[in-house]
């Protein structure tokens, strides 16, 4: 990224001088790397911000432009926010939404997807992985429902890219959103893949110059864009030798955890999942307060901190998950520069804060005395 920070500063739109030249050379490059990462034409990758960016232009775009044929769009709910609000905010320009649950595992039903849709559905969304519980749902199949009720698939892909093997044309996808910082690469980048055959039209969230085949106006900001296309590269490279390495990480902790703690669930199905996010529930433990303990880790908890109800995850609860197990959640990323002594560190600390938060907790004797939590009739002060 350095030297178009420094030196090649030309507007890479500029087709009458050598500078803008320069500059759209490195940014089609870019978006060649990013197009071999997923199986997709270069042609087919938009620069955009970020994720957010791209599955607001997905859902809003393509739902606006059919909207005069169709008026009905499927999603899951315990997708990103962001796919959440993009869908609410279209039910107030008079669109339909169905949110299909998951079952316990955190998997769709498929032949409740396909029972969804409707003569005027126009496009289905479900993210690849779950960012809170790792979660990955069967891509291929959704594809091929959609493809066979000639409905558009959407699917948000920032928590896959570059970490399990992606081909948009084997797995039926539409429309894919990409993340710049989920891969190594810049913040404040990433792409929307859109595919040309057979075509998806999408109505522009932003209007102007006419950039990026006219689906997002605005200069490409050159240096991002060549990081993220540097980032896609190497993660194609390293994605075998990643995954192997993340796996026996998550196996180490989630097994080194478990042994020595009793009352420890693992949210989420154990098969079909990113091993790099793994999402605990310590019963008897108050999340906010183990992760307050362990500080000098970076961890995340299940539940909403910035909330002022501090509501469990609503990922948790699309899965059945208790809302005092929900509240216990800690969220544990394991990435390409994690190592062995790191995942040991943190498994140590964890199990000495987690038996001493449960020493002070009064639910904890409870059930050491055998007394049924459930069966307790709480009074509200």
């Amino acid at each position: 990224m350095l030297p178009y920070l420094m030196t090649y500063y030309g507007n890479p739109h500029s087709r009458t001088h050598a500078y803008g030249w320069e500059s759209e050379a490195a940014m089609e490059k870019a978006r060649r790397q990013v197009a071999d990462l997923i199986g997709a034409d270069h042609r087919e990758i938009i620069f955009t911000s970020g994720a957010t960016e791209s599955n607001n232009m997905a859902i809003k775009g393509v739902a606006r432009f059919y909207k005069s044929r169709k008026k009905h769009i499927v999603t899951t709910q315990t997708e990103h926010k962001c796919v959440l609000d993009s869908c609410r905010s279209l039910e107030t320009e008079g669109f339909q939404v169905t949110y299909l649950p998951v079952k316990r595992n955190g998997l769709i039903d498929l032949k409740e997807l396909e029972a969804a849709l409707q003569p005027d559905t126009s496009l289905v969304s479900v993210m690849t992985v779950n960012n809170e519980i790792g979660v990955k749902q069967p891509i291929r199949d959704i594809g091929e429902i959609c493809r066979a009720h000639k409905v558009f698939f959407h699917t948000d892909a920032a928590q896959a890219i570059g970490k399990i093997p992606m081909d948009v044309n084997d797995m039926k996808i539409d429309l894919m959103s990409i993340s710049g910082h989920k891969i190594y690469g810049p913040k404040g980048v990433g792409a929307i893949y859109v595919r040309r055959r057979p075509r998806v039209r999408l109505e522009p969230l932003q209007s102007g110059g006419g950039q990026e085949r006219g689906l997002r106006s605005g200069t490409v900001p050159t240096p991002l864009a060549v990081g993220l296309g540097a980032a896609c590269e190497v993660a194609q490279q390293e994605m075998e030798y990643d995954h192997k390495r993340i796996s026996l990480l998550a196996e180490r902790l989630v097994t080194k955890i478990m042994n020595e703690v009793p009352d420890v669930v693992m949210n989420g199905d154990r098969e079909h999942r990113y091993p790099g996010c793994v999402n605990l529930s310590f019963a008897y433990v108050e999340g906010e307060s183990l992760l307050m303990a362990l500080k000098d880790v970076a961890l995340s908890s299940g539940s909403a901190c910035t909330s002022a109800s501090l509501e469990p995850s609503y990922v948790l609860r699309a899965i059945g998950t208790d809302e005092d197990l929900a509240h216990s959640s800690i969220r544990f990323g394991i990435g390409r520069f994690t190592t062995e002594e790191e995942v040991d560190y943190t498994v140590q600390k964890c199990i000495q804060h987690v038996k001493r938060l449960r020493e002070m907790s009064p639910l904890w004797e409870m059930v050491q005395d055998g007394i049924d939590l459930k069966s307790i009739k709480w009074t509200q002060h």
